[in-house]
């Protein structure tokens, strides 16, 4: 069989580099790993941004607090102890500790920076949030301070590998309207997660990318079934935040009052499978008013456009997919370095598998938020001491690129579009009674469909120059759709995010986490979370 580089020819490198450390991925995660190598030493860092760094991706037009809880007392053992009650029991409290840890010094490192956090009315900064404009417009200015060099509007389509190492990657540059190549020492992964193009804000730039390229070159997955997270939305509007609900009264049409005490995402969703719903924002004060503009200016632009008063009127919501960029599954990291089960690759942010931290629960919001800040920092040193131990010869392997499904077909090329591909993993993954309300038959049924399209694109779909950015999106939209799905069957239980209408309860001897790889057959395998792992057990 021939291979990869034996169909096609490596894309051309108008653009060439190297760096001791490459960064995927412009958003905090990104940001912190480039810092952190930069930090550790590396000679050279390059950042490659599928869009502006500073201003793309789902942090950049949000504010998102952040978990940054005191060391002082007890505290910290709360908070890990009342996350840990929500993890459906795959969280691991030793890890929750480390991220504490490092988020409390990162954060406090952006104050002595000069970051601008507000003050609260006793005078003192309030740290516990981060305006994401501010937020990652203040961490361009530092990768720059750190002499990080970055590439915007320049996504990453493919990796480079040399003897099974990871070696660099390449991928096509919008403003120079040229493929790019970068041969590296280390590569760290902070691509985002997938919300497969369900209009989220901030998320189009979020389509897996990195969990395809990953697999090609034979990393893992983990908890890729805890990705049928969703948020509320005005129907108008694509602002998902979900703090400004918890003031809100939800009705359907007809004025009933919509019971939402326990999981209120599935009792939404069940209602919106009967009729519109709507919500009021009846329950907030005039100061809780005047501190959710405040705090989240974005999420009443839509409102104040059509001269809709939320506090008083009713206005119509809808629920939209966010996946795994506020779900836990992503990369599996096997050591505290985050590195991959891949030598020379690394995965930080959403890109990697939260579940250390947040188990089967969403890790919206503040886990999020640390996890970028922890897993980007450990990325970056790592990544910069993988790279000081290969020296000077890191720059003279030969290296050959790793992409397959869209960039070298297997058959004749032409033929699929990009376009159809999306349209049949929206129709899959973005239904509520497909996704949210899972059941055997229906995982199936849309697993039958999305292997079949996946053997058709890695046949026949292949574009040229910049048209290749859409049909590696489209490659990693159905990649990562079947790895969730794959993954929902094999766990034949309910447990957080993974809800199985067929098999609702929560099963004892399932708790495990379900590892995931391939890619044109998919394998899952159960192994238990790491604190139930015998001395010396693997991370899982």
């Amino acid at each position: 069989m021939s291979s990869p580089e034996a169909l096609s020819p490596p894309l051309a490198p108008e653009i060439d580099d190297f760096a001791d450390v490459l960064v995927i991925g412009g958003g905090p995660a990104g940001a912190w790993a480039a810092l952190g190598a930069a930090a550790s030493g590396a000679r050279s860092v390059v950042l490659v941004d599928k869009g502006y760094c500073g201003t793309s991706g789902a942090t950049a037009p949000a504010n998102t607090g952040a978990w940054y809880v005191t060391p002082e007392g007890n505290a910290r053992e709360r908070a890990i102890e009342a996350r840990f009650a929500r993890s459906g029991g795959l969280a691991h409290r030793e890890w929750m500790a480390r991220v504490l840890d490092v988020t409390w010094e990162q954060i406090n490192q952006l104050a002595a920076w000069g970051y601008p956090f507000p003050l609260d009315d006793s005078g003192l900064q309030y740290r516990a949030n981060l305006r994401g404009p501010d937020y990652m417009y203040f961490l361009r200015r530092q990768l720059r301070r750190a002499g990080v060099r970055i590439l915007d509007h320049s996504p990453a389509l493919e990796l480079l590998v040399s003897d099974g190492v990871v070696a660099g990657a390449q991928g096509y540059s919008r403003q120079a309207n040229a493929p790019w190549r970068a041969r590296a020492g280390a590569v760290v992964l902070a691509s985002g997660g997938c919300a497969f193009l369900s209009k989220a804000l901030g998320c189009d730039v979020n389509t897996g990318d990195g969990y395809l390229m990953a697999a090609e070159v034979g990393a893992e997955l983990s908890g890729m079934e805890f990705s049928a997270q969703y948020g509320i939305s005005p129907a108008y509007a694509s602002v998902t935040k979900g703090l400004p609900y918890f003031w809100a009264t939800f009705t359907a049409a007809s004025g009933e009052e919509i019971d939402t005490r326990g999981n209120r995402m599935l009792a939404l969703a069940r209602a919106l499978r009967r009729g519109p719903v709507y919500a009021v924002l009846d329950r907030a004060g005039p100061e809780v008013q005047r501190w959710l503009r405040d705090g989240q200016p974005n999420c009443f632009l839509p409102h104040d456009r059509l001269g809709i008063d939320p506090f008083k009127q009713r206005f119509r919501i809808t629920l939209r997919a966010e996946g795994t960029v506020r779900g836990s599954g992503g990369i599996r990291v096997v050591d505290e370095a985050c590195a991959t089960s891949v030598p020379g690759l690394y995965a930080a942010g959403d890109a990697a598998s939260r579940e250390l931290i947040v188990g089967a629960s969403s890790g919206g919001g503040s886990p999020n938020a640390a996890w970028a800040i922890s897993s980007g920092t450990w990325a970056g040193h790592a990544a910069a001491r993988f790279a000081e131990r290969l020296g000077d010869r890191a720059a003279a392997r030969p290296v050959r690129a790793a992409g397959t499904v869209g960039l070298r077909p297997g058959g004749t090329a032409g033929g699929l579009d990009a376009r159809e591909i999306i349209a049949l993993v929206q129709d899959e993954v973005l239904p509520l009674d497909k996704n949210l309300f899972r059941r055997g038959d229906r995982l199936e049924a849309s697993l039958a469909r999305l292997d079949g399209a996946f053997r058709d694109a890695r046949a026949h779909l292949r574009a040229a120059g910049v048209d290749q950015i859409r049909a590696r999106e489209a490659a990693a939209l159905l990649a990562t759709a079947r790895y969730c799905y794959r993954s929902a069957l094999a766990r034949a239980e309910s447990r957080g995010l993974h809800q199985r209408t067929d098999l609702p309860d929560t099963d004892p001897g399932q708790a495990h986490c379900l590892i995931s790889g391939g890619l044109s057959s998919i394998w899952v395998e159960p192994r238990r979370p790491p604190h139930l792992q015998p001395p010396g057990g693997d991370l899982a």
